[in-house]
């Protein structure tokens, strides 16, 4: 096959999702007024909730059987390695560049992850359809392709919000903010973290914290300071439930729920219906009993590309005007993301395949390279609302303690 034919299978799927994104900016232009602010969050929530899962289930559970998943076994690591070295590569470019403390973990963050949810479902299935495919069937490639891009959909969610989110908490002091006590005498509530500034798109929800935490103060400052005169049953209950609440609210649990995404439970679900027969035998299949549920599942999937891919268009009109950082850094992390990570993936890829240790498919090679050359994750930008949401959480817990322990009869 010519490289040229080879270049243009390759271009072509990408130039489809630059046309979507393309519209997605356009129809979210103030003077349009399509996909404004309050409309992406909505999308963005179905495709959250509804789409992603949807699609999951139903890529992983009609393609993957016990036999499929043991001889992917290299992708979680392949996956890992590359937020791995990412990381090194993120960490040697603060060192060179002497960034911002207060950007040093973003940029870390950034150059770890990669879009591995909606980049892939674009361009690897689109590839298959190409006249230059170097695939084989485009029905059978398609199919296989988009159960190696849900795949790694799970996985990038799992190890993203164990891993990048701890990564990056860890370094800007969330760890440390339950350990400092604010001034008996200071009126000023903490600060949100330096150099994460809550966008206009979150002051809703910031706010909206920001107000139930003062409730909940208000509540327990006045319940402190009067006087208790209950029966010893009812204290009893009354520490049982604020442990729990307290429990619950930790930040551990936190990222417990964090780790367990929508998409992590697609994941789930679909492998258990692949890799467990009867379920397959009622699910799967032009004869399967409960195929209705399948049909459901794959036209709910079906709008989880196209949406995600104009909410991507839509969050770019945003643009760089209202951001503190350089030029110089974006075209650190593009190096990182583009030149640095895909060599480094090819060296990886090519020594397992001439090791043996991956099994001979040519699509799978491909999406394995392809792990290792995409842009940062579009979650990147959650962990700026997360970890706002921590530290008004922490500034809470910090004044409930002050106002117990000076609250009248309290010693």
């Amino acid at each position: 096959m010519k490289i040229i034919e080879l270049f243009i299978a390759a271009w072509i799927p990408v130039l489809k999702m630059l046309i979507v994104t393309g519209v997605g900016s356009f129809i979210a232009l103030p003077s349009i007024g399509v996909l404004t602010e309050e409309a992406r969050k909505n999308i963005n929530a179905v495709v959250y909730f509804v789409f992603n899962p949807s699609l999951v289930t139903n890529n992983l559970s009609s393609t993957f059987t016990l036999k499929g998943v043991a001889s992917t076994w290299f992708m979680p690591i392949n996956i890992l390695l590359t937020f791995v070295i990412g990381s090194a590569f993120g960490w040697i470019f603060n060192k060179i560049n002497n960034v911002p403390s207060n950007l040093r973990a973003l940029i870390v963050g950034c150059c770890a992850s990669g879009n591995l949810g909606v980049m892939l479902l674009i361009v690897i299935p689109a590839t298959c359809n190409e006249s230059g495919r170097p695939f084989g069937n485009p029905a059978s490639c398609t199919s296989q392709a988009l159960a190696y891009a849900s795949l790694s959909m799970g996985v990038n969610d799992m190890i993203f919000w164990s891993y990048v989110y701890n990564v990056v908490r860890i370094s800007m002091g969330f760890g440390e903010e339950r350990m400092k006590i604010m001034p008996k005498d200071s009126s000023a509530p903490m600060s949100i973290e330096e150099g994460i500034t809550p966008t206009h798109e979150n002051d809703s929800n910031l706010t909206d914290a920001k107000l139930s935490f003062s409730t909940n103060a208000e509540n327990i400052q006045e319940t402190s300071s009067t006087k208790v005169s209950e029966p010893s049953t009812n204290s009893k209950v009354q520490t049982l439930m604020k442990m729990t609440k307290s429990l619950s609210e930790s930040p551990a649990v936190t990222a417990l729920r964090r780790l367990f995404t929508p998409s992590i439970f697609g994941a789930i679900i679909g492998l258990t219906i692949g890799i467990v027969s009867p379920f397959r035998r009622a699910l799967v299949g032009e004869n399967a009993p409960l195929r209705s549920l399948q049909g459901a599942l794959r036209l709910l999937g079906d709008g989880a590309v196209p949406a995600t891919t104009l909410l991507m268009g839509g969050n770019l009109v945003k643009g760089f005007h209202k951001s503190d950082i350089k030029i110089s850094v974006v075209v650190g992390v593009v190096i990182v993301r583009f030149l640095f990570l895909p060599l480094t993936g090819v060296c990886i890829i090519k020594g397992a395949i001439h090791i043996g240790i991956l099994h001979p498919d040519p699509l799978y090679h491909f999406v394995l390279l392809v792990q290792y050359a995409l842009p940062p994750a579009m979650n990147m930008d959650l962990l700026s609302v997360a970890n706002a949401a921590t530290r008004l959480e922490t500034s809470f817990f910090c004044a409930v303690e002050i106002e117990v322990a000076d609250a009248p009869g309290e010693g």
